[in-house]
């Protein structure tokens, strides 16, 4: 045996023990989860459980981002851990995760970057019909887009929370890659017309004005449609993500065709119980000022005296009324803050309405 031969079988029995040894504690993890679970049971004998804990979970990912020693990155382990955390709380009741589909789309990415592989997801037509499944119960929580960082804010999700009762539980961020993709079966043929949302392609502009200039543009209710479209008819290629290529088993012509590199979509998890502070969050409201001169100053100046930074604030029309607006603010710190409850309390006694959607973890991952 030569001496690269002995050392390979050497690190090699090491890995088969390490192995083992993850095997083993990966068990007794699981097996902690599911006394978790009956301890709770026991303790809310007859009422909801809720096993899912939004903070708890941000918690323990950010934990092992910050102790994770390498080699691999904290992004990768923590991604891991993501994974062992959803098959454990699996184990009592795999979650059901409504979303914006059809299967194959960026929200559905976006559900299992956030919960993990472990639970059941629902794929539903629109975004109403995700806030009717959660509202109803059908679902445990929902996943939907609410801004883009090509193309800003999604309307209709901000809109979906001026009647809604659901809450804020969590945001997840996903790097959007757009490619541009064809059915194996026509890729000989010339390509006459190109699927996407109308989102994609407005990502995808300078692109395709550069490379498939004149190509007729349709846009569909989804990129998963445009893919399903494209895997069907000759002549046809799409515009959309990896897990709709995959979906569909369609080729890359082009890859990673957005016109930014930092393309980025930010959605939220919408449930029904609020959320317990985590240590490090954001908050979000939506506020009706009264009409007149330094209404927006009166909303903006408690943030100002308090020191709590702003991350976003959008203006909607508000159905009450024409020329009547309703403000959607979000901002770091939770409602249990003190100086959150200080900034509240003097936007409260200044607003027609204000309306508290949600205090949840900042995105881990």
């Amino acid at each position: 045996m030569s001496d690269e031969q002995a050392r390979l079988g050497q690190l090699r029995e090491k890995i088969d023990r390490l192995d083992q040894e993850i095997l083993e504690r990966i068990s007794q993890r699981a097996e902690c989860a599911q006394e978790v679970a009956r301890v709770k049971m026991e303790a809310n004998h007859g009422k909801d459980v809720f096993f899912y804990r939004p903070e708890r979970e941000a918690q323990v990912l950010r934990k092992i981002k910050d102790n994770n020693p390498g080699p691999l990155s904290g992004e990768e382990m923590a991604r891991l851990f993501r994974e062992i955390m959803s098959a454990c709380l699996a184990l009592e009741k795999p979650m059901h995760i409504a979303f914006l589909g059809p299967l194959g789309t960026f929200t559905q990415a976006a559900a299992l970057k956030h919960f993990g592989h472990s639970v059941v997801s629902v794929p539903l037509p629109a975004i109403d019909a995700v806030f009717r499944e959660v509202e109803s119960g059908a679902a445990h929580y929902g996943v939907v887009p609410v801004e883009n960082s090509t193309e800003g804010m999604i309307n209709h999700t901000l809109d979906m929370f001026m009647s809604s009762h659901l809450k804020i539980c969590g945001e997840v961020q996903l790097r959007i890659h757009h490619h541009l993709l064809v059915s194996p079966k026509h890729q000989s043929q010339e390509i006459e017309r190109i699927y996407s949302h109308q989102q994609s392609f407005a990502q995808c502009r300078q692109w395709l004005d550069t490379h498939r200039h004149g190509i007729e543009r349709i846009t569909v209710s989804s990129n998963a449609e445009a893919a399903r479209r494209a895997a069907q008819e000759p002549g046809s290629a799409a515009i959309a993500g990896d897990m709709a290529a995959e979906l569909y088993g369609l080729d890359m012509l082009a890859s990673s065709i957005e016109d930014r590199p930092d393309n980025t979509t930010r959605f939220l998890i919408i449930g029904r119980e609020e959320v317990p502070a985590s240590g490090h969050d954001k908050s979000s409201i939506l506020v009706s000022m009264r009409n007149k001169p330094g209404a927006l100053y009166q909303l903006l100046e408690p943030f100002h005296k308090h020191g709590l930074s702003l991350t976003r604030i959008e203006t909607r029309p508000s159905p009450s009324g024409t020329w009547a607006y309703v403000f959607y603010i979000d901002f770091e710190g939770h409602y249990e803050d003190e100086q959150v409850k200080q900034v509240l309390a003097e936007i409260d006694e200044e607003a027609v309405e204000l309306k508290r959607l949600g205090s949840y973890p900042i995105g881990v991952l």
